[in-house]
């Protein structure tokens, strides 16, 4: 509290001393004031400007890359806190994807899994989209967790909206692969 009224006291006499002072001191006082107004005046610096990011050489995609591309939902997903993503075609690679969230845009290679799901993998390695039946999530993978979920494209929502006819959540095997038995 001391510290508080001394700093108050300090700031209250500043003024009255630079006005006491003799006219050769006065070019003295006015120096440090002219500092101070000059950095006052100074523009605030903007943030500096996101780095271009550089084009990745990417490889043809192969024919299981386009079928997984036929497979994915393309256009504007609704996610939870009125979020979006939207999911279209790469118009300089076949076989890719670009995936816009918060104004940025992602390319991506479509994989299909073993168990149906669609995975949209970052060609950087930074994201990650799941893609089942009834809802899409986004994935950091360099951090780790969900960026966001519950995504939902107008056939996830007419598929979430059927009732299911098994216990599954919605995953279907894929059509190549081979049918495993449960009995050991």
């Amino acid at each position: 509290m001391k510290r508080l009224a001394l700093i108050a006291a300090a700031a209250l006499a500043l003024p009255g001393l630079a006005c006491a002072q003799s006219a050769g001191n006065t070019a003295k006082a006015a120096a440090p004031q002219a500092k101070a107004n000059r950095i006052a005046v100074q523009p605030a610096r903007s943030a500096a400007p996101a780095p271009a990011v550089a084009p990745v050489d990417l490889p043809p995609a192969g024919g299981e890359q386009m079928a997984a591309a036929s497979m994915a939902y393309y256009g504007e997903y609704q996610c939870e806190f009125n979020q979006t993503l939207n999911v279209a075609m790469n118009p300089r690679h076949d076989g890719y994807l670009d995936v816009s969230f918060r104004n940025r845009t992602y390319t991506m290679k479509p994989v299909l899994s073993h168990t149906g799901a669609v995975r949209l993998e970052d060609v950087r390695g930074q994201m990650l989209i799941v893609q089942i039946a009834t809802k899409s999530m986004m994935i950091d993978t360099k951090l780790g967790q969900r960026v966001v979920d519950g995504c939902m494209h107008e056939a996830q929502r007419v598929a979430a909206a059927k009732p299911r006819s098994g216990g599954g959540i919605g995953i279907e095997q894929a059509p190549d692969a081979p049918a495993t038995t449960a009995a050991r």
